[in-house]
Parts: C-alpha cells; structure tokens; sequence
C-alpha cells in the first residue's frame, strides 16, 4: 500500500479520535477504515457510563461502512493517545475477522504519525471464522 494512502488514513482516524466520547477513561482512540471501493469511515471510540455498552473506534468505523454497504476492505488505521502504538483490542479484532483475514491493520500515535503496520491474518493467527460454525 502507498505511503500516501496511509498517510490519509492515519489522518482520518485522527479526525475519529477528534470526535471520541470518553469522559469516563478520557482515553481518545480512533480508527478509520479503507474499503475496496475506496471509501473512507472514521469512528472515535464511545463510551457509556455502563462500561459494557462502551464500542471501540475500529468497530464504530467498520459498523458505518457496514451501514453504508461496503464490507470488503483493504486496510484500516488505528491511533491512541501518547506516542505508542496502538493497535485493536480482541473484541475488534473480531469484528475484524468477520470480514476477511488478508487487510492491512496501521497503528500510529495520537498525531498519526506512522508506528507500524501488519495483516489481521498476522494479529489474529487462530482466527475464529464463519467456517467454524458453517462447516
């Protein structure tokens, strides 16, 4: 993947985190995602004071391009507050897997800079798919 295109979204999912409801954590997440079609969706994370109800940014961008009809992606970019790398918790990763195990998963820090990059199939090596239950 170019460069530039992860540089557009890390930006996005700046943008997301710029629009996150946290005031329980005040732990800014955002996520945006790249279909095949070329579409962008960016989704801060929202919390809840009923912490269950709390949904993660990556799942906030992929259920709104979901909404919107696109399910197959290419990447998706992932940033947190601070200067690490931030990458999708277990439950995202899931959601994630739902959709196919070859997209690019982007992590970068709170200003989008570049942190590294890897495969879902990669983050989630025993990935459970619809074939387990279908099979």
């Amino acid at each position: 993947m170019e460069k530039e295109i992860k540089e557009r979204l890390l930006k996005a999912a700046v943008a997301g985190a710029e629009n996150a409801h946290c005031p329980y954590s005040n732990f800014k997440v955002g996520a945006a995602v790249l279909t095949k079609s070329g579409k962008i969706f960016s989704g801060g994370n929202i919390e809840n004071v009923s912490y269950g109800a709390t949904v993660c940014a990556e799942r906030v961008a992929i259920w709104k391009a979901v909404s919107e009809g696109e399910k197959e992606y290419e990447a998706i970019a992932v940033i947190g507050p601070g200067k690490k790398e931030a990458y999708p918790c277990a439950q995202c990763r899931q959601v994630m897997v739902e959709f196919g195990l070859d997209w690019l998963v982007i992590s970068g820090d709170e200003d989008g800079n570049y942190m590294g990059e890897m495969m879902v199939c990669d983050l989630v090596p025993f990935p459970f798919t619809p074939d387990a239950l279908l099979g």
